[in-house]
């Protein structure tokens, strides 16, 4: 930059909100130690340049230089050099005066000693000392704004930007706040100060005007009291001062010759033509020369900017005109009526009831449209669960996963297998050779039967002598147990019942003997239950309710923190410091993790405890595992809140994920059983994987390598919302 004086270099610069156009090809610039007022009506555009000067706001076009530097390109660079007191109050409602000072200073990096010594600065500066203990959240307006001073000043900012800083206090507070910022720039700081009172401009070193996101002006406030346009050659500006002033002043702007005339105070300021004469302008009045007094004046700034914006709207503010040719015509439509249809009060107590309704249904619906995620929660949400419900979910048991242990091999076991797989209650998963994938194929959770059937199975058959099969079942499901259980047995007898006819029809003796050599069924299926012997079904849905609930309280509280703070504002200040995405991020989350893990703890100890389930596993490797499904959960609650923009649709969206979660990740129903794209979509559920683990490890004693699968689907379901909502989280608005 040529000249270092120069604290703020705006060239040029729009910002778009669609078709909006909120800022319209601004320029200025700001020098060091100036205390410079933007100006304006509000949605004239002045916040929207202090977002873009701060960087947390990008440009539509062109650009601005703060303190040397692209103010978006280069944003986190100059943050540590810049203090902002936001429009609202947007710092900590329910910490104590101190504790929001500390908490900024520790954001700009302070240690603990220049903290120390810079909060008793600000203390003295802003006066607010007896107030140290107290809750910001029951301050005064005007204390609040004087905290709200001091955090943005806590690490000697070069630059300080104040939105509105005097809104909705009192005159006394104002007065005193103005006679701090005075003292600011006398210390050097640059002030960059935004508020529509006049009074307030009058205290500016230079001054800009908005007015329909245009600067229509541009100078020190006694320069702009000289321009031409304010007073025209041939016109004067005078205080006339009559009886009664408001009631002249409809009469006096339809004098030829008045320019202007505005009511202030107890009298009217006029600008005149120098041909309209004091007794021309006393005749037209009715009044008599004791009872007028006119003084010239000099404009005030409130004359100005009037003046400029009654110039810019007849130059070509389209927009304005058209705006107030409907209100004029709203206004005319809503008086008609009310003289019309004009009621005493007796009328008035004794009306309809139902008067309104159809102005509220109205609304409702307006409101309605204008709610995206509304619309969505009422429409498709139904349709979900009409689906899920009527096509997902089918409670009869079918395809339960079989692992096969063959030793005989030959053709009486392989019909013994394909009996079982006709019943079409069982799937063979696959066959194994060797005893210990026999029972890892249960222990994993893959199969939730096995079959073995012994060496001698065919030889014991030609003999005459019963043999006995063995199916090991997975209890800790009690609906897919019992089904297993009672199509094995019934088989079974089936089978035997079969085989016992034709040899009754053919041999005319006995099909087979026990060892005992008694008559007995030639096989006999030997069912055992794993896990869950007594097929209790707080055993198979605790742990799986544990993971629901562990899901449940980290969504919630993750998303309805980070909503909440944009709703209050205090999360746009956030943006404004130098605080890294990474650190806003897991100071966010770990607070809310450590919480999701004594959740853990509480919910394991009521399972084990309340509800007799022991954990049969690895009590380290189910804490470690669960750390790792609440790193996902954690990435969900983020991922909502970046999506959420009030606390009803966080609300919303959490209900959204929760549903399929609870439906669809085999907490209540057998995925198995669901249609093949339905089952398709569940591995996209982390808590799937996560109810898995639960199972696996207080049920079957599961260890690392039968849960690898599991472990590996959680993991990339981590990545992928950690990934996505990071991307999703930015420092902008």
């Amino acid at each position: 930059m040529s000249d270092h004086n120069v604290v703020i270099d705006v060239q040029h610069l729009w910002r778009r909100f669609g078709d909006f156009v909120a800022v319209r090809d601004v320029s200025f610039q700001v020098k060091r130690g100036a205390i410079f007022g933007l100006l304006g009506p509000n949605g004239s555009g002045k916040s929207t340049i202090i977002r873009m000067l701060l960087g947390i706001l990008p440009p539509s076009d062109g650009g601005a230089i703060v303190l040397g530097r692209d103010a978006y390109i280069e944003s986190e660079s100059i943050k540590p050099r810049v203090g902002y007191m936001s429009q609202h109050f947007s710092l900590y409602a329910d910490l104590t005066v101190r504790e929001n000072l500390e908490f900024y200073g520790r954001i700009y990096g302070l240690d603990s000693q220049r903290l120390e010594e810079r909060k008793q600065a600000v203390l003295d500066l802003t006066g607010i000392h007896d107030y140290i203990d107290q809750l910001a959240g029951t301050l005064s307006g005007g204390w609040k704004q004087r905290l709200a001073l001091a955090c943005s000043l806590i690490h000697e900012p070069d630059l300080l930007f104040l939105d509105e800083p005097t809104a909705g206090i009192d005159p006394v507070a104002r007065r005193h706040l103005w006679d701090l910022l005075f003292e600011l720039s006398g210390r050097g700081v640059t002030l960059v100060v935004t508020t529509h009172y006049m009074d307030e401009a009058e205290r500016c070193t230079d001054v800009g005007y908005l007015y329909l996101s245009r600067l229509l002006v541009l100078g020190k406030p006694d320069e702009l009291k000289e321009l031409p346009q304010i007073t025209p050659e041939g016109t004067q500006r005078f205080e006339l001062r009559v009886p009664h002033a408001a009631e002249h002043l409809s009469q006096l702007r339809q004098q030829d010759g008045v320019r202007d005339a505005t009511l202030f105070g107890e009298t009217l300021h006029v600008l005149i033509d120098d041909s309209l004469s004091s007794d021309m302008l006393r005749q037209h009045l009715g009044v008599t020369d004791q009872q007028i007094e006119l003084r010239p004046i000099t404009p005030s700034l409130e004359d100005v900017f009037v003046t400029l914006t009654a110039n810019a709207e007849k130059e070509g503010a389209n927009e304005v005109q058209a705006e107030l040719t409907v209100d004029t015509a709203e206004t005319k439509s809503e008086d008609e009526p009310v003289s019309a249809t004009k009621k005493s009060p007796e009328q008035r107590k004794s009306g309809n009831p139902m008067l309104g309704l159809w102005a509220v249904l109205v609304k409702e619906f307006f409101h309605i449209r204008r709610q995206p995620i509304t619309l969505f929660f009422m429409l498709v949400v139904p349709v979900m669960q009409t689906i899920i419900f009527g096509y997902a979910i089918d409670t009869e048991i079918e395809n339960i996963p079989l692992v096969v242990f063959d030793l005989d091999g030959r053709q009486s076991s392989r019909e013994m297998i394909s009996s079982f797989l006709n019943t079409r209650k069982f799937r063979l998963l696959k066959e194994v050779y060797d005893e210990e994938s026999f029972h890892r194929a249960l222990t994993s959770g893959r199969a939730r039967a096995g079959l073995r059937i012994p060496p001698n199975f065919s030889d014991r058959l030609l003999r005459g002598e019963q043999v006995e099969v063995q199916v090991l079942i997975d209890g800790s499901d009690s609906q897919v147990a019992t089904t297993a259980q009672s199509t094995a047995q019934l088989l079974g007898l089936n089978l035997s019942m079969g085989r016992a006819k034709n040899f009754a029809d053919t041999l005319q003796v006995a099909p087979s003997r026990d060892e005992n050599g008694a008559i007995a069924l030639p096989i006999e299926v030997r069912t055992r239950l794993l896990y869950n012997p007594d097929l209790d079904s707080a055993h198979f849905f605790v742990p799986g309710l544990v993971g629901i609930i562990l899901q449940l309280v980290t969504l919630f509280l993750t998303s309805f923190a980070i909503v909440r703070e944009r709703e209050l504002g205090t999360l746009e200040q956030l943006f404004v410091t130098p605080v890294g995405r990474m650190g806003l991020l897991l100071g966010k989350l770990i607070p809310y993790a450590m919480i999701g893990f004594v959740e853990l703890l509480i919910v394991l100890s009521v399972m084990i405890y309340a509800f007799g389930v022991p954990v049969n596993g690895s009590i380290g490797l189910l804490l470690a595992l669960s750390m790792l499904f609440m790193v996902c959960s954690l990435g969900l609650g983020l991922f909502v809140s970046t999506v959420a923009t009030t606390q009803l649709e966080a609300v919303q969206f959490a209900f959204i994920i929760m549903l399929p979660s609870v439906l669809l990740s085999g907490f209540m129903f057998p995925r198995s059983e669901m249609p093949l794209p339905i089952y398709l979509i569940t591995f996209a559920i982390p808590v799937t994987y996560f109810i898995e683990i639960l199972r696996g490890i207080v049920l079957r004693a599961a260890d690392f390598q039968d849960l690898v699968p599991s472990v590996i689907g959680l993991t990339l379901c981590g990545l992928a919302v950690i990934s996505g909502s990071v991307m999703r989280f930015q420092k902008r608005l």
